[in-house]
């Protein structure tokens, strides 16, 4: 049984949960088209670009016309080099005695981050000291201070602001997961304190790039601007790759001739357009979708989408997907709807009014698409899905229809496994009090290695 900490906390958790739901539905909002992504009474954790931690983050508001946003989780490892063993392959250049002062000029150029300040670069521009371009030729191998600062990552004073790649770059490519923040719909954020360290968890365990979703919440946007809030995010990802792609295109040879044309476009074009962190870093083609709660079913709804796109959506590919505690519910009620209809932190009851909130007037119903996994009109046949993994908690009033689910995705042979965690509530591995636990740390733990047998590089070299 969960204990005696956990139930005090659930009752009170519980009763500001309960106010906050009923003075939204007593005091409805009109539609706010730019969204709210936050609510006053939750902390909010600071970016912190300088791998304190291990990992970096950054925020990015990505949709001009609304509030949509993403916090980029990047671990530290990424900037280690593709093989330890191997030194990247080194671009020609003039050596040193033969630039000239308008030469070395345009090779400073080529690097946007010291003329061209990103808008999603983080401070102001800081000068490269001697001690860092010397640390730079011996841990790259250059010969001369232009390669070396080709080459490395634009990191000064231990904040990382990314690169934009130069041709041939091997920088080391990492996957990105998009990840679905819970909150029943109403509540909740991308930044939150919470959110931050699951996030930076999982970063640094599965070693991989962590897009947390900042949509946009009800009732001032009822269904669907969550789930359109999820794909627009998968589709953005897509479109950071191809500008990325098209920036290498663009620059050329190897070698930075001056006043060459394509060069000037990439600075400026792409200085403006392309995400630096994942254009140096990410791979789009080893996509994971990773919800919590609510988020989960915005995670199933992307992964749908993303099926029914196919190529579209290149270079883009959802290898599999993560539900934790999904929101699901149903007219029908289950077994554990029954007998846990009280359980802890939501219960039946709260989770009716976050319905309520989030669906239209007139489209509520307990077997909304959004809502029941199992109604036929969800979307393209089950056998089509990515394999997916099913987070349950045995004091969860949710976990039957979940399993049911995984269930229905195993008949048709996609690689559905569920675990099942003992003596755990809702949103054990992702609360705010009980993140810490390790029963919380052992559920991370267990996603990263299914996780990995998806996005290894060389195959399934991972088993569960």
């Amino acid at each position: 049984m969960p204990t005696v900490a956990v139930k005090l906390y659930s009752v009170f958790f519980k009763f500001l949960l309960k106010h906050r739901l009923q003075n939204r539905i007593q005091t409805p909002l009109d539609s706010d088209p730019f969204g709210v992504t936050s609510r006053p009474e939750e902390s909010v954790a600071a970016v912190n670009p300088s791998f304190s931690d291990g990992v970096a983050t950054k925020d990015i508001h990505i949709d001009p016309l609304t509030s949509l946003s993403v916090r980029i989780f990047l671990p530290e490892s990424a900037l280690k080099p593709p093989e330890p063993d191997s030194k990247p392959p080194l671009a020609k250049s003039k050596s040193r005695s033969k630039l000239s002062r308008s030469d070395l000029t345009c090779q400073n150029d080529a690097i946007p981050v010291h003329h061209h300040p990103r808008r999603n670069s983080v401070g102001p521009p800081t000068p490269v000291d001697v001690a860092s371009k010397e640390e730079s030729r011996r841990s790259y191998g250059c010969s001369n201070d232009i390669e070396a600062l080709n080459l490395r990552s634009e990191r000064f004073n231990g904040v990382y602001r990314g690169y934009a790649p130069p041709p041939r770059d091997k920088s080391r490519k990492l996957p990105v997961i998009l990840q679905f923040h819970g909150g029943g719909w109403v509540s909740g954020s991308n930044d939150s304190v919470a959110n931050d360290l699951f996030c930076r968890r999982i970063a640094k365990l599965c070693d991989v790039i962590v897009l947390a979703v900042g949509y946009r919440l009800a009732p001032e946007n009822r269904y669907p601007a969550a789930f359109d809030d999820g794909l627009k995010v998968l589709q953005w990802l897509g479109k950071q790759a191809n500008l990325a792609e098209c920036s290498k295109s663009l620059g050329g040879g190897t070698e930075y001739r001056k006043g060459d044309v394509h060069r000037h476009i990439v600075d400026t074009f792409g200085a403006s357009m392309v995400e630096p962190w994942l254009a140096a870093h990410g791979d789009p083609s080893r996509c994971v979708l990773l919800g919590v709660s609510c988020g989960a079913n915005i995670a199933d709804y992307v992964a749908r989408k993303s099926v029914e796109t196919g190529k579209l959506l290149e270079p883009v590919k959802v290898v599999a997907q993560v539900l934790m505690y999904p929101f699901f519910i149903g007219s029908v009620p289950t077994h554990s709807e029954i007998k846990l209809a009280n359980s802890y932190f939501y219960d039946k009851a709260m989770c009716l009014l976050a319905w309520k909130l989030f669906l239209p007037e007139d489209e509520f119903s307990l077997d909304h698409p959004a809502a029941n996994p199992l109604v036929p009109e969800r979307g393209p046949p089950l056998k089509l899905m990515p394999p997916t993994l099913t987070v349950v908690a045995e004091h969860d009033w949710m976990r039957d229809r979940a399993i049911a689910y995984s269930e229905e995705l195993r008949k048709v042979n996609v690689d559905a496994p569920v675990l099942e965690y003992k003596d755990a509530v809702h949103e054990f591995a992702t609360l705010d009090m009980l993140l810490k636990t390790p029963q919380a740390q052992a559920c991370a733990e267990d996603i990263a290695i299914w996780v990995k047998k998806f996005i290894s590089l060389r195959g399934h070299e991972f088993s569960y």
